[in-house]
């Protein structure tokens, strides 16, 4: 388009990339150098009740961590996300959404799906025997994030029916955890 055209694109000045008065010059060729992590950012990918999807999302949050220079929270998020993720897809019907939310020092995945159920879990209760095929999950969850929760929903995405959300923390830097009460003598 020459300098006298007008774009018939809309103008996307607030997608702009921010400068944060930080210079990069480590040989990132073609792809922009990984931005500071003290801005808040979120990704979402919808999915439906597919077997293949855990994956896709997977190998989607180490690229986004990678990409915002936040790699050392790959490995447990990927570990996290997946079974969250798997667990939608094996004993749900409906489609299912993960949310990556960068909240600055701290990383939270959501994974919605549309069953309106909670999983059955007694938070300290110990692990199952690793022989069994199903529910490590969620005690794997509580050992490996600093925090975690979930809650039924009245209403789903885009005004839809209901479901549920389970979501993980995972703090850049260490556990930030609330300490427990001390325990009388």
């Amino acid at each position: 388009m020459s300098s006298n055209e007008q774009s018939t694109e809309p103008s996307n000045e607030s997608t702009r990339p921010v400068s944060y008065g930080v210079n990069y010059d480590v040989g990132y060729g073609d792809h922009p150098a990984p931005l500071p992590f003290a801005a808040p950012w979120v990704y979402e990918i919808h999915f439906p009740c597919d077997p293949r999807g855990p994956r896709i999302v997977r190998g989607t949050l180490r690229a986004v961590l990678h990409a915002h220079g936040i790699s050392e929270l790959a490995d447990r998020a990927e570990l996290l996300t997946c079974e969250l993720a798997t667990n939608s897809v094996r004993h749900t019907k409906g489609p299912v959404i993960v949310r990556m939310q960068w909240l600055c020092p701290a990383l939270r995945v959501s994974v919605w799906d549309a069953s309106p159920d909670l999983p059955p879990f007694a938070p300290g209760a110990a692990m199952p025997d690793p022989t069994a095929l199903c529910g490590r999950g969620l005690p794997i969850i509580e050992s490996l994030a600093d925090r975690w929760g979930g809650c039924g929903s009245v209403d789903g995405p885009n005004g839809g029916p209901g479901g549920k959300t389970i979501w993980f923390e995972l703090a850049l830097g260490g556990d930030f955890r609330p300490p427990l009460p001390a325990l009388a003598a």
